[in-house]
């Protein structure tokens, strides 16, 4: 599909969702913030690592089974697995940050989902890193409902979560939010955030009798979007050390788009194991915004287990993770796997860290060596953004 087929189709969804559009009163969430105070910042080696977990589908814990392993894992296995593979990860990569992208318990099986939340990141918890959640479409189908979901996890420690954003007095969702991360401390960019991450809501499922099928990220978060893309780049190309262009940008949200559906075997890195891409059956027209934002150089989404590929379009990487969760759906003998992102910094003509000059991605496999795989540059300044291979870690 065109460009101009996703303009004309975004125009069409917009039309519908303003008509449909059910909104949520952020003065419903209370006025508790989680993580203020805290700031993401490059550190002094000029990097900001991420590690992407979608997927846990946590319920019950040692009494809950896994799905789709081999026969000699199948004895024992249960979310203490999950569990397992969220301690060795974090213990490998070291990262500066967690994201959990939705269907983080899967609450139909959990008998408390507040106890199944509080296992399921109490591995982030425990290791004190900054972390952050969006929800997907099973972590409200227990006895908390999506917003009781999302206030709980707001609560937790260490999380820089947020209900939704406290500038915004009607917004479609819980969850939607963005945080700064700030340059090198000492160094010109101190003060600037030179990469902006996004967290949206994709909901859960449609709630239009005519339209079937999964949710999607409504227009009141896209003008969101738009407004704070547009002051995140105003900031950023004012003095001090102003720029000629926009802070790199990141995306994360649960359900995929429908241009997720756009590649084939020989334009993305990966796999890509299901029947179809499972998005929203319309296209809310958020690929469009985000190409027009110019700023969101990767999406990072859960929800298709089987799929960890990453694709180019339009300039902007859409990327799957790949299920981590053992009492997610799998295949037996396809490991669980979770996504790690590193943006690096360039030095400027003082020999100072400056902007930032490349974003690169990995996998990381739940087996004996928790294998790195996938190697590849997702955005690099000098090229504009154009993909191409490299080892792990730079190898």
């Amino acid at each position: 599909m065109g460009l101009a087929s996703w303009v004309v189709n975004s125009f069409v969804a917009f039309a519908v969702l303003l008509l449909c559009s059910v909104s949520i009163s952020v003065a419903a969430a209370g006025k508790q913030v989680q993580g203020e105070g805290q700031k993401l910042r490059f550190g002094q080696n000029g990097e900001f690592k991420i590690l992407q977990v979608a997927d846990m589908h946590y319920a019950n814990g040692k009494r809950t089974r896994c799905k789709n392993v081999l026969p000699d894992q199948d004895a024992g296995c249960s979310d203490l697995n999950t569990t397992a593979f969220a301690q060795r990860i974090i213990l490998a990569e070291k990262p500066d940050f967690i994201v959990f992208t939705g269907d983080n318990i899967f609450a139909h099986d959990a008998t408390n989902a507040t106890k199944s939340l509080d296992a399921a990141f109490a591995p982030a918890i425990a290791s004190k890193i900054p972390w952050a959640a969006v929800l997907g479409n099973h972590d409200q189908e227990g006895n908390l409902s999506r917003e009781g979901v999302m206030k709980h996890i707001v609560g937790l420690k260490n999380t820089m979560s947020q209900f939704n954003p406290p500038e915004a007095h009607v917004i479609d969702g819980v969850g939607n939010y963005n945080l700064e991360v700030g340059g090198v401390k000492g160094s010109g960019f101190e003060n600037k955030s030179v990469l902006n991450l996004y967290f949206l809501d994709s909901g859960d499922y449609s709630t239009v009798p005519s339209i079937r099928g999964y949710g999607w990220i409504k227009l009141s978060q896209q003008l969101w979007f738009q407004q704070t893309s547009a002051k995140l780049q105003k900031a950023y190309m004012s003095p001090p050390v102003a720029q000629k262009a926009a802070a790199p940008g990141i995306a994360y949200f649960h359900i995929p788009l429908p241009e997720f559906a756009s590649f084939d075997s020989s334009n993305f890195t990966g796999v890509k194991q299901e029947e179809g891409i499972s998005s929203a059956s319309v296209n809310s027209g958020f690929f469009t915004t985000m190409i027009q934002a110019k700023d969101v150089k990767a999406v990072f989404t859960g929800h298709d287990h089987l799929n960890d590929f990453c694709g180019e379009l339009t300039g902007i990487q859409l990327c799957y993770a790949g299920g981590f969760g053992y009492h997610a759906y799998g295949k037996a003998g396809w490991p669980r796997r979770a996504r790690v992102v590193v943006a690096s910094l360039e030095k400027t003509e003082e020999g100072t860290w400056g902007a930032v000059k490349s974003i690169k991605t990995w996998k990381r496999l739940d087996d004996e060596h928790l294998t790195a795989i996938d190697g590849q540059v997702l955005w690099s300044k000098s090229s504009a953004g154009n993909r191409r291979k490299e080892g792990i870690n730079g190898d």
